[in-house]
């Protein structure tokens, strides 16, 4: 049966003055059914961030356009999309009074594969008929002492520390990028990219079962709903963005011509 892609972005403000977040999918210019997901959690002062947040989803963009998307380039496009888009951002330090910051998930689907990479704590889901694949790992100082032994995941979410980046774009130091693919997909593979705005709040298995169970524009509406419920007052900007490969429809039968 042949597949096909159902996605979409979300965002809110939270309880925040400005929305620092930005989330968008892009189309290839030549490859059919091709795209990239692109989310930054932009940090530092009055528009600071969301400069820093832009130039991540125009940097990645960029380089996900400029040539043709063959496997053997997917990996080099991430890579600069996130280094560009980082040394963007350390520019705009040096022309301006702001020390902007961000940090980078990008996603990109092509028929047959998905490969991706992050730097920070947002975070890239991968489910498979509601079943955690894979789950990219925060570049903070909590899962730094996971990845140790020194902390569980449990005690890392409950840590007064949990909110401090290792790595991030527009840092001194150069982005610290992770990757990760998969080499096929599936009817009931999703994708989820997110801000640590919504993740916070929930487990691994309930998102899980939310993307499972409900369309992404139904799945993405309630997540932020929920989050904004959950965070009593004191939520971030959160921002998604949802891709789910499904079978395709089946044309309707032709109707049958009078006698």
């Amino acid at each position: 049966m042949p597949l096909t892609i159902e996605a979409c972005t979300a965002q809110h403000i939270g309880d925040r003055t400005e929305q620092q977040d930005r989330v968008a999918i892009f189309s290839h210019p030549k490859t059919k059914g091709a795209l990239l997901a692109a989310l930054a959690d932009g940090m530092g002062g009055h528009t600071g961030g969301a400069l820093a947040a832009e130039q991540v989803l125009h940097a990645a963009n960029n380089s996900f356009s400029a040539i043709g998307l063959t496997p053997e380039h997917v990996r080099d496009m991430l890579q600069t999309g996130i280094n560009d888009a980082h040394d963007g951002i350390r520019l705009t330090r040096y022309t301006s009074e702001q020390d902007p910051h961000s940090t980078a998930c990008l996603l990109i689907v092509q028929p047959g594969r998905a490969d991706w990479a992050h730097c920070g704590d947002s975070r890239i889901y991968h489910f498979r008929d509601g079943q955690l694949v894979s789950r990219s790992t925060d570049h903070s100082y909590v899962m730094d002492l996971v990845q140790r032994g020194f902390l569980t995941e449990a005690q890392a979410e409950q840590h007064p520390n949990k909110n401090i980046l290792v790595s991030c774009l527009g840092d001194k130091e150069a982005p610290r990028i992770a990757y990760g693919k998969t080499n096929s997909l599936a009817a009931g593979d999703c994708f989820l990219l997110c801000s640590d705005g919504l993740w916070a709040y929930f487990s691994d298995a309930e998102l899980g079962r939310m993307l499972k169970e409900w369309a992404p524009r139904k799945a993405a509406e309630w997540l932020i709903d929920a989050a904004r419920k959950r965070a009593q007052g004191r939520g971030d900007n959160c921002s998604l963005a949802i891709v789910r490969i499904k079978e395709l429809d089946p044309l309707p039968p032709l109707p049958s011509g009078r006698r």
